[in-house]
């Protein structure tokens, strides 16, 4: 290890020791499953039949459009038209991207007033609809969120999507919204990155759908690099909540091992988006979480179809080992997926975002990790895949084949497979 990333590392460490979450939900711990019961102290590499390499970052391999790790334009078959990406691209090993995509066709409103009928994008009573959630459980159960840098209007913004379509208000206020930096303060922010603050807007409209009863807790990491994030995720696992939500991904490097322990809290569910550019990426191979790939949602309440979203990542990692409760698949190592929901952003979700310019339609596997968080926090489970794959009937194939590298065992319908 590098002197540099040694004293990342180290400073990860010293940022853990100071965050100190408090619960507040009366929840309990459920048990380590055997599978989740010792982490790697490093990487386990084995071969794989289908392994392919991130594009290279001369963007020779992106997609189209002069900016393939930044942009979806629609000028080849190889590109999404009228979507981007809002993060800056991952250049470093161990650096993050987020991965919302936003769709360009739909002009951004500004109106924080504007009626639900008139907001384009699913509203949480369609994706209620689609993955057949009971939206009125989960009362006094805390997800926490992760992402990079400091969204300065994230309660603001947050308040006027749970306005817009009825859902009750949470507040600093009251307990139920608490926003702090990867130490656990309630002060000292990072700085504002505005395409890290669409995603965490994102995030917390997505969990506040499917979870509308709730407690959130939004960690804001230093940066995007991975120690920061991983410091992140241990401090959000401070406030004992039954899950926490990741949309962010890294290409796979070969160390990503190090990186294990931040995601492996027994008892809570970790879910982490599968990345938007096609290949496997870490923390989505992590063992010890969720990863959510993602789908084209279409149809309405009473009639949906769904199919694999093109760009999702997914494949089998470079490094970790697979984990023994994962079934059968063509990868030899752990398969970076588990489940998945909508991705798509021309099937995209509604989002209130003022730094964004408003209410914007959004995709990219940002819309399934904090859904699926969400989705946790409703069964009031926190085991993580493992008792998914042995509940995987409580899931519907996106293709009609079982378990796939893109989708996993499927899209849940209800949460009795979470």
């Amino acid at each position: 290890m590098s002197g540099r990333r040694f004293a990342s590392v180290l400073a990860g460490l010293f940022a853990l020791a100071a965050c100190s979450g408090h619960v507040g939900d009366g929840s309990v711990a459920a048990p380590a499953s055997p599978a989740d019961s010792a982490v790697p102290s490093a990487p386990a590499v084995s071969a794989q039949s289908n392994f392919q390499p991130p594009p290279s970052k001369d963007g020779a391999h992106g997609l189209p459009g002069g900016s393939g790790y930044i942009a979806l334009p629609g000028e080849s078959a190889h590109g999404l038209p009228g979507a981007n990406f809002a993060c800056s691209p991952p250049w470093f090993d161990g650096q993050a991207q987020c991965t919302i995509a936003i769709n360009l066709n739909v002009r951004p409103n500004p109106n924080a007033g504007l009626p639900a009928a008139s907001i384009p994008g699913l509203h949480p009573s369609d994706l209620a609809s689609a993955y057949k959630l009971l939206v009125g459980g989960g009362a006094q159960r805390t997800i926490a969120i992760v992402d990079a840098y400091d969204d300065p209007a994230a309660e603001a913004d947050l308040a006027v999507y749970r306005a817009a379509f009825g859902l009750p208000p949470c507040a600093s206020a009251t307990g139920c919204f608490k926003k702090v930096n990867q130490r656990g303060q309630t002060w000292n922010f990072p700085p504002l990155d505005p395409g890290w603050a669409q995603e965490t807007a994102l995030d917390l409209d997505m969990v506040s759908a499917a979870c509308p009863k709730c407690k959130l807790v939004l960690v804001e990491a230093n940066s995007s690099l991975m120690n920061d994030l991983g410091a992140g995720v241990d401090c959000a696992a401070s406030f004992h909540p039954i899950s926490i939500s990741n949309s962010y991904y890294a290409w796979e490097w070969a160390s990503e091992g190090l990186e294990e322990v931040h995601y492996h809290h027994p008892g809570i569910a970790v879910t982490v988006s599968s990345g938007d550019h096609h290949y496997q990426s870490y923390p989505a191979a992590s063992r010890y979480v969720t990863a959510v790939g993602g789908t084209t949602l279409n149809g309405k309440p009473g009639s949906w179809t769904e199919s694999p979203w093109t760009f999702s990542g997914g494949g089998c990692s470079a490094y970790i080992a697979k984990a023994f409760t994962q079934p059968g698949s063509t990868c030899m190592t752990r398969a970076a997926v588990d489940v998945a929901a909508v991705a798509d952003p021309n099937t995209g979700v509604s989002v209130f975002s003022s730094l964004a310019g408003g209410w914007i339609v959004a995709g990219g596997t940002s819309v399934g990790a904090p859904l699926v968080a969400a989705a946790y926090a409703l069964a009031g489970r926190g085991d993580g895949p493992s008792y998914s794959y042995s509940h995987a009937t409580a899931f519907h194939d996106v293709l009609p084949r079982g378990f796939d590298l893109k989708t996993g065992l499927g899209a849940p319908s209800g949460v009795a497979g979470l």
